[in-house]
């Protein structure tokens, strides 16, 4: 059987026939815009099934091959990446600007962290979590990048995997401000890419070279 050519950002369903999308949604934000075109696409083209993923993203499950290219153009969004070797997204907790325990802005760290490197092309893929607080609401210590708000500034974590070989990150840094969070995010992911083996998950890299090594390497 003549394998069937991936329609641009779509991931095969285990039925072998139908397709899953996942619109970019920045940090978790949603606009009525969005919510709108979603609530649209949703109902012409019969989609069965809308779930919200654990990187609070949107995926949009069960439609043909043939649809998903109108889909896209119907949603008007960028196209998530879910399966390729890159930065898939970033999420991140409301932080200072809603939440009464937040101590840092994390909704507008996150956001910049998107803007610059998700789409990164990578060894493999890699996922980022922004917390206000030490309460870690955007599972930041089981992502491959995490960021911990705290009152004397942000912390920086890197190798946290949370599958089915669990790890917690590692602490690079403590007390930065947010240009030097961004700043050391990108020395981290440009000595990932350059270090690290194809489909190497940043846990098992920093398994692998050590903590230390890292460190030593961006600091």
């Amino acid at each position: 059987m003549e394998k069937q050519e991936a329609p641009r950002g779509a991931i095969l369903q285990r039925d072998g026939q139908t397709w899953a999308i996942v619109p970019r949604t920045p940090v978790g934000l949603i606009t009525p815009e969005v919510l709108d075109a979603l609530n649209t696409v949703v109902k012409k083209y019969s989609i069965p099934i809308v779930k919200i993923t654990s990187g609070q993203r949107i995926a949009l499950v069960g439609m043909k091959a043939e649809q998903v290219e109108p889909i896209w153009a119907d949603l008007g969004t960028l196209v998530g990446q879910a399966i390729e070797l890159c930065v898939h997204f970033v999420q991140a907790c409301p932080g200072t600007s809603v939440c009464r325990f937040g101590v840092q802005n994390s909704l507008g760290l996150g956001l910049e962290l998107e803007k610059l490197y998700v789409g990164m092309e990578l060894p493999a893929k890699v996922k980022m979590g922004v917390s206000g607080c030490p309460l870690c609401c955007a599972s930041s210590l089981v992502r491959d990048i995490g960021v911990i708000g705290k009152k004397d500034g942000f912390t920086v974590a890197f190798g946290g995997h949370s599958g089915g070989k669990p790890r917690a990150a590692d602490i690079v840094a403590e007390g930065l401000d947010q240009d030097h969070v961004v700043a050391l995010v990108k020395k981290l992911l440009d000595f990932y890419r350059d270090n690290a083996k194809k489909k190497e998950r940043c846990a098992r890299f920093a398994e692998r070279v050590g903590i230390e090594a890292i460190k030593a390497a961006v600091l």
